[in-house]
């Protein structure tokens, strides 16, 4: 396959996206809702030239990915929710010695065990970091099928790119849809940003014999001062990637009526889906809804999102009890209400739900 349209799940095109942007070594452990994803990288993998690995643990398989990155190969890790908490500190080790690797989390409902059904309730988790100590993972949150296979080949560029670990953070709906999907071309041989970083071609081990510094990659810097000076360094970084790749879409209102929007709903995942179906709704009643979508998690879309939003209300809805709601609070900095409709534990909010609480917080009775 190179460039044409298929019909896959979004798990499916998650790993199909992964093997053509290089991903060549892939390591896992089984758990409902992704096990599509390593399921068609055991395969697919080896016939790519590349290694699968269902390793014996979770926490086995992160750190994998950490080798494998260091040695210089684009590798990533899937799993979902309870498997990704236990992946947790090998995020924190990459982070902390600026390995690039991908991590794809399939959201299911929780805490604990919970449920295998949709959920968005790894929001904090992913983008505060996850794991002990300073830093950012990049979350990229497709909404379709098409933005499952192209964010996960853009997470792949993003992680060599700022040598840090992405996210791709879907929830289990999207990941278990079928869509059609139109796959990104394969990456040419030889095309992928050379690793200069890497550990190899230690002292004296050379085929010509010439010696050359041997390269170690740790995460541990036990002078307190040049550990915050590496972390100070890292933050810098994070500033840029925040100018230069914070992403989101905006949907205006319907064209008819005054300016602006009457309410913005904001939303990721399988819930913005729902939130379109419901502005559709709306509109038809003549109440103008805007849809803001953040694609970046992390950075958040804040600028974006106050200037969408404006000063009149905003409701988010999430399929957890309020965690995107509190980056919404930060956006719109109290110049506009911001209300809440959430679910958690696997329940989807509904089209006609959402529709009523916007007519609720508008004031106007059901048609």
């Amino acid at each position: 396959m190179n460039s044409e349209k298929a019909l896959m799940k979004g798990n499916e095109a998650i790993a199909e996206a992964a093997l053509r942007a290089g991903c060549r070594a892939y390591f896992g452990y089984p758990i409902t809702p992704q096990n599509e994803i390593i399921a068609y990288m055991a395969r697919n993998m080896m016939a790519r030239g590349g290694v699968f690995i269902q390793a014996e643990s979770e926490t086995a398989a992160v750190n994998m990915v950490y080798g494998a990155s260091c040695a210089g190969v684009r590798a990533m890790t899937s799993s979902s929710s309870p498997g990704v908490s236990l992946k947790q500190e090998g995020i924190s080790y990459a982070a902390g010695a600026d390995v690039p690797l991908v991590l794809v989390n399939v959201m299911r409902g929780g805490p604990g065990l919970g449920s295998i059904a949709p959920a968005q309730s790894d929001y904090f988790q992913s983008t505060r970091g996850g794991g002990h100590g300073d830093y950012r993972c990049i979350v990229l949150a497709p909404w379709s099928v098409q933005e499952s296979a192209d964010l996960t080949f853009l997470a792949f560029d993003l992680a060599d790119k700022y040598r840090m670990p992405v996210i791709v953070l879907a929830d289990g709906m999207i990941g278990q849809m079928m869509e059609g999907v139109v796959l990104p071309p394969a990456c040419p041989a030889g095309s992928l940003p050379a690793r200069d970083w890497t550990v190899g071609r230690m002292a004296g081990t050379a085929k010509d014999g010439a010696v050359r510094a041997s390269r170690h990659i740790t995460s541990i810097h036990l002078v307190p001062q040049e550990l915050e000076e590496k972390t100070r360094l890292r933050f810098e970084r994070y500033e840029k990637i925040k100018a230069a790749e914070t992403r989101f879409e905006y949907t205006a209102p319907a064209a008819s009526g005054g300016p602006g929007a009457d309410l913005t709903l904001v939303a990721y995942g399988t819930s913005a889906r729902v939130c379109l179906g419901a502005k559709m709704l709306a509109e038809k009643e003549g109440i103008r809804v805007g849809l803001f979508r953040p694609v970046t998690l992390w950075p958040f879309p804040y600028e974006a999102l106050e200037k969408a939003a404006g000063t009149g209300p905003v409701l988010t809805v999430e399929m957890s009890l309020g965690q995107l709601v509190e980056d919404v609070k930060l956006a719109v900095l109290g110049k506009a209400p911001v209300h809440l409709l959430g679910h958690s534990g696997g329940v989807i909010p509904a089209e006609e739900e959402v529709f009523a609480e916007i007519k609720r917080i508008l004031g106007r009775k059901r048609a």
